[in-house]
């Protein structure tokens, strides 16, 4: 058999095959990734000193409710000097007691979930700390996904060394959803009580952070049994 001719100054061409293909992809998707991780770095540095101008699940509701009346998004972030003290410790009170002490993640409240799952014979409930939820928030969507918990992991690492605690909870009471198209504790606590974060009572705190594990079905009003609970986690 001839050999495949070539012209002068022209090398050969390799045959690639189905691995040589699969490790383009392979380079492709890292560095996609990569490059995807670098961007939400750069923006979480940012967010050290701005206030995030939209997040990708106030973008994913958008596009859900796309066409439907009066589908419109309420975001008013605030700096944490405009909530009311009593807001942010029952949102740790809530969400995540030990929100100060780990790095992002809560190994002991998931080894609880576990152990708890185990002895129900039911799927693990959420333990996700509050940097987890921002991150998820800012650069995610609520959308349950392997490819989503992957990403969820380097994303809380970066936040966790970016970003200062305090202002980690300032991100996530600023970006959580509050109601349908209701994102933050401002726009939660003008849409829900017609008064601003900063005139929130305690009771009306809990009552907002109550409803946050399930915002769209969720209201205050209902929340007063959970609400309770969180007020006197809040005093100890």
């Amino acid at each position: 058999m001839a050999a495949p001719t070539t012209t002068p100054g022209e090398t050969p061409r390799r045959r690639r095959g189905p691995l040589g293909w699969l490790l383009r992809v392979v380079r492709f998707a890292a560095l996609l990734v990569v490059g995807y991780l670098v961007g939400c770095a750069l923006l979480l540095a940012a967010y050290r000193f701005v206030q995030p101008p939209v997040t990708t699940v106030q973008v994913q509701r958008w596009v859900e409710s796309w066409g439907a009346p009066g589908a419109d998004v309420h975001y008013a972030p605030i700096e944490a000097e405009a909530m009311a003290p009593v807001v942010r410790h029952a949102a740790v009170a809530s969400e995540d007691a030990r929100f100060y002490t780990h790095g992002g993640f809560d190994w002991e409240e998931l080894r609880q979930a576990r152990d708890a799952a185990a002895r129900r014979g039911r799927p693990m409930r959420g333990a996700s700390t509050i940097t987890q939820q921002t991150v998820k928030n800012l650069f995610l969507t609520t959308h349950r996904s392997y490819l989503r918990k992957g990403l969820e992991v380097p994303l809380t690492l970066l936040a966790e060394l970016i970003l200062p605690k305090e202002r980690i909870l300032t991100l996530y009471l600023n970006i959580a959803e509050m109601g349908p198209g209701v994102f933050g504790i401002e726009a939660g606590a003008r849409h829900h009580y017609g008064v601003s974060a900063a005139r929130l009572t305690r009771n009306q705190a809990a009552r907002l952070v109550a409803i946050l594990p399930a915002p769209r079905s969720r209201t205050p009003q209902s929340m007063g049994t959970t609400a309770a609970r969180i007020e006197r986690r809040v005093v100890r």
